[in-house]
């Protein structure tokens, strides 16, 4: 990984230098846009709409419309003389349990690396924020925007979260919020049991981007000159008489599933300890499919801090 920032960060009167990289990464497939007919690309030109001449990248600044249509030019010696106090250093602000920090404010994930002399300090602030169970709330400025953020463990190492501004989100204003709903007992309970039905523990590796996939297998037809096999249209599902019999129906599927499942992993588990046993190649002796536990900083990101239910009048749906 290529750090994108380095500065330190500021906790009371102790300052550990750090460098910031990216945690996650875009796993798109990309395109270019090119001309039909003969799949040359396409590009385009810098052109100024008051002459039309071409303008070369050196004398493209920053512009701001004002609402009567002017426009304020700003340089790069305006941005540079911001009072940015948080330029080259994560300030810490205060701690927090994480419930309190709703996850709609999160933006971007970053890993902090300690300098080889900040290993120290960053341990020891790690271990007692670990240890706390607490996240802390920075500020921080990357690429000329300052941010909130949230600074966590797992495993091992700090995640920084950048956050929205609270004028960046906005609240949901939908008509059935002001509507009186009915929700029968009988529906809830019904669909308690579904979620129970579906509950397990989550494992990101279970899942996969069924359209990614399938672009690439066209992208590769293509490549290889075969012709690309079109998926069977899936069977439109007829629809349930009323909610309830399409709660009803769906414990029953989810049900189903989850014995399958669970029948294909204690498969998989018993094939791993046979392999083990003898075969070359097998599944060394004590591992099976079962997970370890969680190490030091496994913890996930963190969750949303509940509000009270809006007190609402009730009608027949």
């Amino acid at each position: 990984m290529r750090s994108i920032w380095k500065g330190a960060i500021s906790f009371g009167l102790v300052t550990i230098p750090v460098k910031l990289y990216s945690a996650t990464e875009q796993r798109d497939v990309s395109f270019h846009q090119v001309h039909r007919t003969d799949g040359a690309r396409i590009k385009y030109k810098r052109v100024c709409t008051a002459d039309g001449e071409e303008v070369p990248y050196s004398d493209i600044a920053k512009g701001f419309e004002l609402p009567s249509g002017e426009m304020v030019v700003l340089t790069d010696e305006d941005f540079a003389d911001l009072p940015l106090s948080s330029s080259r250093r994560i300030d810490v602000l205060q701690f927090v349990e994480q419930e309190e920090v709703d996850p709609i404010y999160f933006a971007k994930s970053y890993y902090l690396e300690p300098d080889a002399q900040g290993a120290k300090p960053y341990v020891l602030l790690r271990d007692a924020l670990e240890e706390s169970g607490q996240v802390a709330i920075v500020k921080i400025a990357i690429r000329q925007r300052e941010s909130l953020a949230t600074l966590r463990v797992r495993g091992g190492v700090f995640v920084l979260e950048t956050m929205l501004w609270p004028d960046e989100v906005r609240t949901p204003d939908f008509p059935f919020l002001d509507e009186d709903i009915e929700v029968r007992k009988q529906e809830l309970s019904m669909a308690t049991s579904l979620i129970e039905s579906m509950e397990g523990e989550f494992d990101p590796s279970e899942y996969k981007d069924a359209y990614r996939e399938a672009l690439q297998a066209v992208i590769d037809a293509k490549v290889e000159g075969r012709e690309v096999a079109r998926p069977a249209e899936e069977a439109a599902e007829e629809p349930a008489a009323d909610l309830l019999s399409a709660l009803r129906a769906s414990v029953e599927a989810a049900k189903k599933s989850r014995g399958e499942r669970d029948a294909t992993k204690e498969t998989a588990r018993e094939t791993a300890k046979g392999g083990g046993k003898g075969g070359k190649g097998g599944a060394a002796s004590g591992r099976s499919g079962e997970k370890k536990p969680a190490g030091r900083g496994s913890s996930s990101k963190s969750g949303s801090k509940k509000e009270p239910a809006k007190s609402r009048g009730r009608k027949s749906a």
